[in-house]
């Protein structure tokens, strides 16, 4: 039921709902309130005093107004509409005032400060600030904190706004950060000067208002104002969030968060936002083509004639599409490979995932559906190493009185789980009760990879489906691989899965790199790393990684999104169409486009739901048989966060993050 209620704000009359704070109904009535503790996804602090406002008729002093909602303003003794004033001589006054104060301690470090040029304070200081100070003594000066090989801190430039902690408490879920001592001895510290233990802790990054927290890979590298930026998507995980990755020259120097409330909020994990410098390591630059058991670097013009042979002699000839090929690259390589009568598979761990049913290998949940859901069942799934961003948005319904339920091994989620059991037994036992006491209750089942892998995993999903239908959850089939979805859209499956690819002699991989080929078939690689793909290759052909190549990423919950080029590829790199196409003609059956626009005309032509971008597409519910199951207890489908894919695995950053992550699991604890 709605509080709609009647405000003046700057002598303009809105009309809000009661529940807002006044910053927000200033923000509805265009008008702008300076603030640094204030977040809108976080709880209110009501400690920087920067967003002081006048409430008329009320006390002599201005009012916090991140911390006062609009139905606690009283209007007039006869009956005029309350009223409040953000620029009356009072509240310029009061902001002058904050402003100096915020200044006796923080240092002049604006020449030399990363946060330059994207400073909240500097901003503030100029536009509501004066230009001089009153204030003689020494500065104090805090210890910096050592928070991992992350977050680099300059805390005598803190203002106490407390971002920081409140992110890490409320969204990460992990209670190293707090403020300690009062008055002049204030400071943010760390408990037991721990690091911190999050995938998630970048973002406080971007939190910092301040130059006090400070990214630690790019310190001292750039200036925001050399840098290109390009707003694109993120193929880490299959949460497709949006990114803005910012280049100098031809090299990324940072990737930062992009707000879409639909699936990322504006958070991402770290392994996105850092993820930058294995962009620059061990990649494939130029063709190589393998003689007398070595690799030796050839012309693409060689390379490709080699590849054509290869293709066109072979007996049985398959290709497999990896974790972070674009859907226009799986199109290609489905239409050249069946062309010439192989088959295709994108299911490269096993995933039992239906063929051309979506409800079956997406489900009919949006992410957005977990924020109002009260019930959450995790089946087979760890969302915290899977898709850390998703985990937050589970964290936060949970925190908002949403009961979250596990079948699988126990681990750290952040959050309180009923835990249902660890395997099969516990789903069969659960799928034998009645469910339609839950019927109108908004839920949502979340399945992982890790229970689709096994032998019994279209059973598993069948079972799965048919208890969502009893209990009218929505499910949600959680993905781990960006371009899983768009490569099952476009049909780059087979009857057989990986069982048929294992056959052929002649294999085309298409940057598969977890992927074991056994001896014997020879395998032509397209990628953009030195990983383990292009140590099993015959012919290599360099490929252009996610940010050197503009393509379509459908995410977890089946929305189709843009990423766009940010760079080019090194040395003499393709992108990953216009390799096939090429291929396409040396082979003799060229495919049907000459540019990116054509390829794109094709495949929405095939699969019309890729051209709704950033719209999740109804899916149609068409059950799976739910056949016997195994008793096994459920593996999950990642080991190490830090290292999934090549990207990762070339990152130095990366690798240091995933020993620190093993040395903390192995860290013995002392006896009370």
């Amino acid at each position: 039921m709605s509080d709609l209620r009647k405000i003046i704000i700057d002598g303009q009359e809105v009309e809000v709902e009661g529940a807002l704070t006044l910053i927000q109904a200033c923000e509805q009535a265009g008008i702008e309130v300076p603030r640094f503790c204030y977040h809108e996804r976080l709880s209110i602090a009501g400690n920087c005093r920067m967003c002081l406002v006048e409430v008329v008729g009320g006390p002599p002093k201005p009012a916090a107004s991140c911390a006062m909602q609009v139905r606690d303003v009283r209007g007039g003794r006869n009956g005029e509409l309350p009223e409040i004033k953000t620029n009356s001589p009072m509240v310029k006054k009061a902001r002058e005032g904050v402003m100096e104060f915020l200044l006796i301690n923080h240092p002049l470090d604006c020449p030399i400060c990363d946060q330059g040029g994207e400073c909240d304070l500097q901003d503030q200081a100029m536009a509501y600030g004066v230009d001089f100070s009153r204030f003689r003594e020494p500065k104090r000066a805090v210890t910096d904190l050592d928070l991992g090989p992350l977050v680099e801190t300059h805390m005598t430039r803190c203002i106490s706004c407390t971002r920081c902690v409140r992110f890490t408490t409320e969204v990460a879920g992990i209670t190293q950060m707090g403020q300690t001592g009062r008055g002049e001895d204030a400071e943010i510290t760390s408990y037991l000067n721990q690091t911190l233990d999050s995938n998630l802790q970048g973002n406080i990054i971007d939190l910092c208002p301040v130059g006090a927290l400070v990214s630690k890979p790019y310190a001292f590298t750039a200036r925001p104002w050399e840098l290109t930026k390009t707003e694109t998507i993120d193929v880490m995980d299959a949460l497709g969030s949006n990114i803005r990755v910012d280049t100098k020259g031809r090299e990324v120097m940072r990737i930062l968060p992009r707000n879409n409330d639909g699936v990322n909020e504006e958070w991402i994990s770290d392994k996105t936002r850092f993820v930058w410098d294995g962009l620059r390591r061990q990649r494939l630059d130029k063709p190589y083509v393998r003689e007398n058991g070595k690799l030796r670097p050839a012309t693409w013009g060689e390379a490709l004639t080699k590849a054509a042979a290869a293709v066109e002699r072979a007996t049985s000839l398959a290709g497999i599409v990896g974790d972070l090929a674009p859907a226009e690259a799986a199109y290609s390589l489905k239409t050249l490979i069946e062309g010439q009568g192989g088959v295709v598979e994108c299911r490269t761990d096993g995933a039992k995932l239906p063929a051309g049913n979506r409800s079956g290998y997406v489900g009919t949940a949006a992410i957005e559906d977990i924020d109002g859901a009260e019930m959450i069942l995790l089946i087979g799934t760890n969302p915290r190493d899977e898709a850390p961003v998703l985990n937050a948005r589970i964290r936060k319904a949970w925190a908002a009185g949403a009961k979250v339920a596990r079948i699988g091994i126990p681990v750290d989620l952040t959050y309180d789980v009923i835990e249902l059991g660890t395997g099969r037994e516990a789903v069969r036992k659960m799928a034998g009760m009645d469910h339609s006491d839950k019927q109108g209750i908004p839920g949502v089942m979340i399945v992982g990879q890790g229970a689709l892998q096994e032998a019994d995993g279209a059973a598993l999903l069948g079972t799965c489906m048919a208890m969502a239908e009893a209990a009218g959850s929505k499910l949600m089939i959680l993905h781990t691989a960006a371009s899983r979805v768009g490569a099952m859209d476009v049909g780059a499956v087979n009857d057989r899965g990986m069982d048929a690819v294992s056959e052929a002699d002649v294999i085309y991989n298409l940057g598969a790199d977890e992927v074991e080929i056994g001896e014997g078939a020879f395998v032509i690689y397209q990628g953009s790393h030195g990983d383990r793909g292009a140590h099993r290759a015959d012919i290599i052909l360099p490929g252009a990684a996610y940010t050197e190549e503009q393509g379509l990423f459908v995410n977890t919950e089946g929305r189709p999104q843009l990423a766009l080029r940010a760079g080019f590829a090194p040395g003499e790199a393709k992108e990953n169409w216009a390799i096939l196409r090429a291929l396409s003609a040396e082979i003799g059956a060229t495919l049907p486009w000459d540019s990116l626009a054509q390829l794109r005309q094709n495949l929405v032509a095939d699969v019309p739901h890729l051209a709704q971008i950033d719209t999740v597409p109804e899916n149609a519910w068409q059950p799976v048989d739910a056949g016997p199951m195994g008793d096994a207890d459920f593996r999950y489908a990642i080991a190490d966060f830090y290292l999934t894919n090549p990207i990762a695995r070339a990152s130095a950053l990366m690798a240091e993050l995933s020993r620190n992550a093993k040395a903390r699991a192995a860290a013995p604890l002392a006896a009370e």
